[in-house]
């Protein structure tokens, strides 16, 4: 275990890391696509008309939760917390998915596809969501909700 992060777990983040990077480069390479999840989710439900197609976007939409509880059923339950209120939750979801449309793209759209192929865009999309979290944890910490 490291030091700093006493649950972290390096060996299960590798894999896991290497397992994305795998379906990205698939996705691109296969079908010349990135693998951003809500440009991906929008195609899937209907909200973008290009894309992937759309078989392919259900697909792999699917598979992230699916893949999850797969993984739940081997390796056990995990744990996580979410705030007290179900408002907080929509609220929250709203807002990311606002971001997502506004910034043309998700976390991993940017952070994974959009880094590796170089683009400009994602290179400060990715700076300005570090940035974001960094801002966010600083104050959260000083304001003692962390």
């Amino acid at each position: 275990m490291i030091a700093a992060f006493p649950p972290a777990q390096p060996l299960a983040g590798l894999i896991g890391g290497l397992m994305i990077g795998g379906a990205a480069a698939i996705l691109l390479l296969g079908l010349g696509r990135i693998a951003g999840v809500s440009g991906l989710a929008a195609r899937a439900i209907g909200l973008a008309d290009t894309g992937a197609p759309r078989p392919v976007a259900i697909a792999f939409t699917l598979g992230l939760p699916l893949g999850a509880a797969f993984v739940a059923l081997l390796a056990g339950p995990v744990e996580a917390r979410y705030p007290a209120s179900l408002a907080a939750l929509i609220v929250a979801g709203l807002l990311v998915g606002y971001g997502t449309r506004l910034g043309s793209g998700c976390t991993s759209g940017h952070g994974v596809c959009g880094l590796s192929r170089l683009s400009r865009r994602s290179i400060v999309a990715t700076v300005l969501f570090i940035a974001s979290g960094v801002v966010t944890v600083a104050t959260l910490r000083v304001e003692g909700w962390m």
